[in-house]
């Protein structure tokens, strides 16, 4: 049953990119008032760009090594990212509360063999019917622990193991959707009294060959030199992918003040939706979404933080979009945050959480991430920040994070 006075605070955030590891870093280095530095590798993935994940102690997270040896690198970096999470919501050391905290994770698959990958192309390169082939390929070729290796949730499973949350626990995989889904999921349950506390969030891994060479089947990666991703906006586009760990604790505010809690900031929407992409779909359903929100949303100047991911024709649609919220009576603040990060898929919704609740935890907004002219000066105090969220591929999503009334995380 939903309770009108639950209010749902993000009172842990755990946060690991190619920027650096902790709110702080990524606070110090989106605020120095000059345009931020982005960390990119053209070599690594080349003719493809990625935005590489820092070095980090797995062990501080991790402790045991045959926890370590068990696990893949997207796996060390989630489960090590949702530790730095549950540290700072002050639950890690509490059996009681990592017992009561459900879990719900944004997850992709797991390694794949890139050598049988690259024999089956050869084999496959210009045969009319490949499938016969192919079929014949995959039964002799890939080996039997291979599938043990891509399941989606064996990061919830090592994150329990690891750190022991052991009330429920769900996987979504689907990419950007797949964080969509998890938060939305998460904060629709607090809201309806369906649980107290949970751990939500997501991890991509962008340095590696068999995922790039998956997105550009689609044709979906961005080849020229790194800039702006509204630099793209008139051209064929395409993606530059991004490391990055993003974990937070939610909790109903009424469990967070028994246990002495700060908030960072609130949750108070996620709605999405998904269309089939053909011309204009994509803006339609994102109008259809704001009529959700719009109620909740203050006219005048508004921080908003763009996932838009600099695939065409949706990087077009959805730059148009924000623009047009100024028929709202909104003066939109807009950051493209693949700019920066890149496109972290199934990360991507929970680290914009987490850089909204920055931002309303220390009552200043990001400065501008490039000189495009898209993105303009903020000098208020944010009371709200809208997040807009589409998937490369499917997926079209809105939150807004508020400031609720109460001390805030850093106040004294």
């Amino acid at each position: 049953m939903s309770n009108e006075n639950t209010e749902v605070w993000i009172t842990g955030i755990g946060l690991v990119s190619s920027l650096g590891e902790g709110p702080e870093t990524h606070w110090d280095q989106l605020t120095s008032g000059k345009l931020p530095v982005p960390s990119v590798d053209a070599q690594d993935q080349a003719p493809y760009l990625v935005h590489p994940i820092v070095d980090i102690d797995v062990g501080a997270q991790i402790p045991k090594r045959s926890d370590q040896r068990q696990m893949g690198p997207w796996q060390h970096l989630g489960v090590y990212t949702a530790g730095l999470a549950l540290d700072d919501a002050g639950i890690s050391h509490n059996p009681e509360l990592l017992a009561a905290t459900n879990m719900i994770v944004a997850a992709g698959g797991g390694e794949r063999d890139l050598d049988v990958d690259t024999t089956i192309m050869e084999k496959i390169d210009g045969v009319e019917n490949p499938g016969p082939i192919l079929n014949e390929s995959l039964n002799g070729e890939l080996r039997p622990t291979l599938f043990l290796a891509q399941l989606s949730n064996l990061m919830a499973g090592n994150i329990s193991i690891v750190h022991n949350v052991t009330d429920s626990s769900r996987t979504f995989m689907g990419e950007e959707a797949a964080g969509v889904s998890a938060l939305e999921t998460a904060v629709a349950q607090i809201q309806h009294g369906q649980g107290e506390i949970f751990l939500v969030g997501g991890a991509y891994i962008a340095e590696r060959a068999d995922m790039s060479m998956l997105m550009e089947f689609g044709h979906t990666l961005w080849q020229g030199e790194h800039g702006s991703v509204w630099s793209r906006k008139d051209s064929e586009a395409g993606m530059v992918m991004g490391s990055a760990g993003a974990f937070l604790i939610l909790e109903s505010s009424q469990h967070a003040r028994a246990r002495g809690a700060k908030p960072y900031a609130r949750i108070n929407k996620v709605v999405s939706d998904r269309c089939n992409r053909q011309a204009g779909a994509a803006r339609q359903v994102a109008d259809s979404l704001f009529e959700q929100v719009s109620d909740q949303v203050p006219s005048g100047p508004l921080p908003v933080l763009s996932g838009c991911c600099g695939v065409q024709p949706q990087l077009n649609e959805e730059h148009d979009f924000l623009l047009g919220l100024s028929e709202h009576g909104i003066d939109p603040a807009i950051r493209g945050v693949s700019t920066v990060f890149g496109n972290t898929l199934e990360a991507q919704l929970p680290l914009n959480v987490i850089l909204a609740s920055l931002a309303i935890s220390k009552g200043a907004f990001f400065d501008p991430f490039d000189d495009s002219g898209v993105e303009k000066e903020y000098s208020g105090q944010p009371e709200s920040v809208l997040i807009s969220t589409w998937g490369h591929w499917r997926g079209e999503s809105l939150a807004l994070v508020e400031k609720p009334d109460v001390p805030l995380r850093g106040d004294e």
